[in-house]
């Protein structure tokens, strides 16, 4: 484990090294410099890229998480196939295949963004849901039904918090994939930073391409980090894993 600490380690630096020298050569070479000179538009582009994220993953969260403990539920299991194939679509299909399906059923704009975007980021969350409760120990649900809890109770007080650290990580990765994909959104006219991406490609113009691209990389980054700080506080510590 330490040996496997260490090369973590070695690891982490050497990507802090290269970012921070990747850093001090684009500002040595004036490649932020629309960042500040155009700060509102930024800020602006910023802002429609958070609401992209935000509105799609909480969507995809409110629909899979729910589909994933249903599908779990004795019931509804014959269903799982299913479910599990309609939700793996948005994976299957290339994000700019989905955008232009989303832009003949809605047209162009925030809401078709949103809309395949969220398609694009259920199954991370939905399989990962259904993987985290199905990873529980059968002994563990025998045993609280012998101690006489209900369904319910047996959901949210067994399986729900040993799954919590799985669905985060299906959550996580959504998220993630959410901020590279919403560059996208300006194809269909719904802004975000991929505006000053796709201009920086047009014109050949590196500032405009880095202004763009390194804050996503950094907003996907600080996503991460964040959201495996939340596991911390929301998942039980004896259902942690150790990384």
């Amino acid at each position: 484990m330490n040996k496997q600490k260490l090369i973590g380690n070695i690891v982490k630096f050497s990507l802090y090294a290269l970012v921070a020298a990747f850093f001090i050569w684009a500002i040595s070479n004036h490649y932020f410099d629309y960042i500040f000179s155009e700060k509102e538009t930024f800020l602006n582009l910023l802002k429609q890229h958070i609401q992209l994220v935000l509105v799609s993953s909480l969507l995809a969260i409110l629909i899979a998480v729910p589909a994933g403990i249903l599908i779990t539920r004795p019931k509804f299991r014959k269903a799982e196939w299913l479910v599990s194939n309609f939700a793996n679509l948005g994976q299957t299909i290339p994000s700019l295949a989905v955008l232009a399906l989303m832009i003949s059923i809605l047209g162009i704009g925030f809401q078709t963004a949103v809309f395949a975007l969220f398609i694009y980021s259920i199954l991370p969350i939905f399989r990962n849901t259904v993987a985290g409760i199905d990873s529980i120990d059968k002994n563990m649900i025998d045993a609280a039904k012998g101690m006489g809890m209900k369904p319910l109770q047996i959901l949210f007080r067994i399986e729900l918090p040993n799954a919590a650290y799985s669905i985060l990580a299906g959550i996580r990765t959504a998220v993630v994939l959410n901020i590279g994909t919403a560059a996208l959104a300006y194809v269909i006219g719904a802004g975000g930073l991929g505006v000053w991406i796709f201009t920086g490609i047009s014109l050949f113009d590196n500032g405009f391409l880095i202004s763009g691209a390194i804050p996503v990389t950094l907003l996907a980054i600080l996503a991460d980090y964040l959201l495996r700080k939340l596991e911390y506080v929301i998942v039980p510590k004896g259902a942690r894993r150790l990384e």
